[in-house]
């Protein structure tokens, strides 16, 4: 069963200590714009969203990509870049509709989550646990069990007015 990172943006508080170990652990460097995880403030809500790789079953970017560059690793089943087949056109960044893939400027590469070989150190890191390593079936339960319950919610308020 393959797995991946199951982000709970309300428990994140925005410290941004994945974003640093990420870019330690790919880079040697602590700067959060060369991690494969960005974490994004939305100013009006309030609220900080880590943004990262979705591993998409029908990634666009693998599609899209030029080169055939992308591709899926079988042994953990993520989408992975062939960095000796890469132009670095970034096709693959435009085309990402989650904002998951991005471009290293210092490295001149695109970067994107590759799950740290399956030792996410954004999940170690995270004090608040709002990035977890999960089962993917379980990712998308946890999904359809949050939308049913804000789905009754609603309903219950509305029956209210």
């Amino acid at each position: 069963m393959s797995k991946v990172l199951k982000i709970d943006y309300e428990k994140c508080t925005g410290c941004r200590q994945c974003e640093l170990v990420c870019s330690v652990f790919h880079e040697g460097v602590s700067n959060p714009s060369r991690a494969r995880i960005n974490v994004v403030k939305w100013e009006s809500e309030g609220l900080y969203i880590p943004m990262s790789c979705q591993q998409c079953e029908d990634a666009p970017c693998m599609s899209i990509c030029p080169m055939k560059a992308i591709s899926r690793d079988k042994e953990l089943d993520y989408v992975k870049i062939d960095y000796d087949i890469c132009i670095g056109c970034r096709t693959c960044v435009a085309v990402c509709p989650f904002g998951g893939m991005g471009f290293d400027v210092i490295g001149k590469k695109v970067i994107k989550c590759d799950l740290c070989d399956g030792d996410p150190q954004c999940v170690r890191f995270c004090e608040v646990k709002a990035v977890e390593y999960v089962e993917a079936d379980r990712q998308g339960m946890d999904k359809k069990r949050e939308a049913a319950l804000k789905q009754s919610q609603a309903e219950k308020k509305a029956a209210e007015i």
